[in-house]
């Protein structure tokens, strides 16, 4: 076989050249210009074993490994070679991967992939063994871990993990929708719970799960009838009879199906359809066609009757999702014993969020006692000791703003000796050097910040956002600066590269640089070479579509190399963001939501007849997505005022009362 070496040199050949050099050829050519020449080192040695990395082949693989055995980055060659055929793998191959490379981003990586693999395959007591290996698990992870400890004989997995899947009817990965099919059998579920995922079901139109279900519980339906219904709810509800569970099955299928298509049919027959029937079905009918609203503003705008329909299906038990459409619903139309009801409904996970508790406030405030204006400004006062969204909407609920950031704390020698000692940090840096594949240098650096977030070592973060932010590689120095507990570094948060072409072209577009700034750090984190899935590029993830049409504007050829070019992103996205700011009343949170969204959707979302506080269109905007955007860039626009010394901020500059529709 090729030494290792050579086969890389043969690699660079085939690619650099259209000469074929035989083994012999070629270990003359390294013996003459020797091999050092060629400037590899072991870390360089990563791109070309991640190339051939899905082969299959474990002989080269262990070639590569003894070739990276000076390297940081030696383990990933195991790695892969683990990875290739994961799910035929014994679970002790994964244990000893993970011993010996202990608490680290790829061992995190193999085991939860391992347990995924053995769900599917119904192996359960092999994933078993490797459940204490995984301690950070995404979504998809998290049910496949909650599958192998409920067929395991952990007996409290099922209460642990019902909230998370046992009433959610939009897409979920499959280990979710399994483990929600196992719950079904568990004695921790009660009757109710069961009827509340059958209605659910019915609701969002799932058939084949609502079929499954409703055997499951002793009340048969027909798949014939639920077709039937499909194709004319309305007709169906005319004369639907209200006699037998199965019936109240098919009401509320009926008048999901109906909400879905005609949402103003829907709440025209709901009154009548809700007549004779027991109350908890009752309530369910009108949580249906007010759900079904609320979650369809996109199609149907919204709707003033919503609240009122949440509120006379209260005392029904609420999902999460339900309890926070309903608080975003009361919100928008300014209901505030609404909203308070809705946020009572919540768990108490979720009352707890900054997010439910400023809002709390908010509906407290309104009310006429000083007793519940006492407590708002109470819990106002414990939101405002952060300086994220939430509690700069507190702020200015107490008239306050600030001007400067606390001392920012500047990593020491210790800090960096430590970074230099740090296994984590030293892969992610090794990986960024040699230009590796990006999801690998970044979870890397996550996994980094992470470890260094748990042991509570704010130093070591900052130094390594420091490190990063001198390279140049401004999006990790930000993920880590963001993320200290008691130390902080507010340059290294809110940095300003580019400044002389975003002051300018802000100038020029008659924007606020630091809104500019704002938008330009949630939109690429300063990575020049960003794009989107959809095609959006550059500093300011501008499309080719809207560069086309803002080079018509400007009189300018427009090319597609403009998005790559810093000065003539920054300058196209500026303009753009002052033009649809004109279009659209003159108001940033309503441009910052164009900008996301389209200029079209925000003016839909503007109110009618009415101006409302900038908060409630913000919470009330119809996609998560977007709904967060505005979030995130009216914080970081407020931050960037105090960098760019523009005196006091707050975040009310930006977040004034929105304008009726015209």
């Amino acid at each position: 076989m090729l030494p290792i070496r050579l086969h890389i040199v043969q690699q660079k050949f085939k690619r650099t050249t259209s000469l074929r050099f035989s083994v012999k050829a070629l270990i003359l050519v390294c013996s003459q210009m020797g091999i050092a020449q060629y400037g590899f080192t072991a870390d360089e040695v990563f791109n070309d074993a991640y190339r051939v990395s899905s082969g299959g082949n474990a002989a080269l693989m262990d070639q590569y490994k003894y070739n990276m055995q000076d390297s940081v980055l030696q383990y990933y060659p195991d790695y892969w070679k683990l990875n290739a055929n994961l799910e035929y793998q014994p679970a002790a191959n994964i244990i000893a991967f993970d011993r010996t490379y202990p608490n680290s981003a790829m061992a995190e990586k193999l085991s939860a992939d391992y347990i995924e693999a053995k769900v599917k395959s119904g192996d359960f007591a092999s994933a078993k063994q490797v459940l204490s290996y995984v301690s950070n698990p995404d979504q998809e992870e998290n049910c496949a871990i909650g599958q192998v400890r409920a067929n395991t004989g952990d007996s409290l997995a099922i209460a642990e993990y019902k909230d998370d899947v046992w009433l959610k009817t939009d897409t979920q990965p499959d280990s979710c929708t399994g483990l929600a099919r196992q719950m079904m059998s568990s004695p921790l579920i009660s009757q109710q719970d069961k009827e509340q995922r059958l209605f659910a079901l019915l609701r969002s139109g799932q058939t084949g799960q609502a079929f499954s279900t409703a055997a499951a519980i002793g009340m048969p339906l027909s798949l014939t009838q639920l077709n039937s219904i499909q194709a004319n709810p309305q007709a169906y509800l005319w004369n639907a009879p209200k006699s037998t569970s199965q019936d109240y099955a098919y009401l509320i299928f009926a008048l999901g199906r109906l909400a879905s298509t005609n949402l103003n049919a829907a709440i025209s027959v709901m009154d009548t359809t809700a007549q004779g029937v027991p109350d908890s079905v009752q309530k369910y009918l009108y949580r249906t066609v007010a759900y079904i609203g609320g979650t369809n503003v996109l199609k149907n705008d919204f709707n003033a009757v919503l609240p009122q329909l949440f509120d006379k299906s209260y005392g029904y038990p609420f999902s999460p999702e339900e309890a926070e459409i309903y608080a975003r619903q009361s919100i928008r139309f300014s209901q505030w014993e609404s909203l308070i009801r809705a946020i009572n409904s919540m768990s108490m996970k979720q009352q707890q969020e900054d997010r439910w508790q400023y809002w709390l406030a908010r509906a407290l405030e309104q009310r006429g006692d000083n007793s519940s204006k006492r407590t708002a400004q109470s819990m106002y006062k414990k939101l405002a000791e952060s300086d994220d969204y939430h509690g700069l909407l507190a702020r200015t609920r107490l008239k306050e703003g600030y001007s400067e950031f606390p001392k920012n704390y500047q990593p020491t020698g210790q800090d960096f000796a430590r970074l230099s000692q740090d296994i984590h940090f030293r892969r992610a840096f090794a990986l960024y050097n040699i230009s590796a594949p990006a999801n690998y240098t970044n979870r890397e650096w996550n996994w980094a910040v992470r470890q260094a977030y748990l042991k509570k070592d704010d130093g070591l973060i900052l130094a390594a956002a420091k490190r990063a932010m001198d390279m140049g590689w401004y999006d990790r120095a930000i993920y880590a600066a963001d993320r200290t507990v008691s130390k902080h570094n507010y340059e290294l948060r809110y940095p300003t590269p580019y400044k002389n072409y975003v002051v300018s072209h802000s100038q020029s577009a008659n924007i606020n640089p630091a809104w500019a700034y704002g938008l330009m750090r949630q939109e690429s984190r300063f990575n020049t070479t960003a794009r989107s899935g959809v095609g959006a590029g550059g500093l300011m993830q501008v499309m080719p579509g809207t560069a086309q049409l803002i080079a018509r504007q400007l009189g300018e050829r427009y090319s597609s190399a403009a998005l790559s070019n810093i000065n003539t992103n920054v300058r196209y996205g500026t303009y753009y963001l002052g033009m649809i700011q004109g279009q659209l009343s003159g108001h940033p949170v309503l441009a910052t939501a164009g900008y996301n969204a389209g200029p079209n959707r925000a003016k839909r979302w503007q109110p009618a007849g009415r101006q409302i506080e900038a908060d409630q269109y913000t919470e009330s905007i119809p996609i998560l997505e977007t709904r967060d955007y505005v979030k995130h860039v009216l914080t970081n626009a407020v931050h960037y005022g105090v960098v760019l010394g523009q005196g006091s901020q707050a975040i009310h500059r930006f977040m004034y009362a929105v304008p009726q529709q015209y």
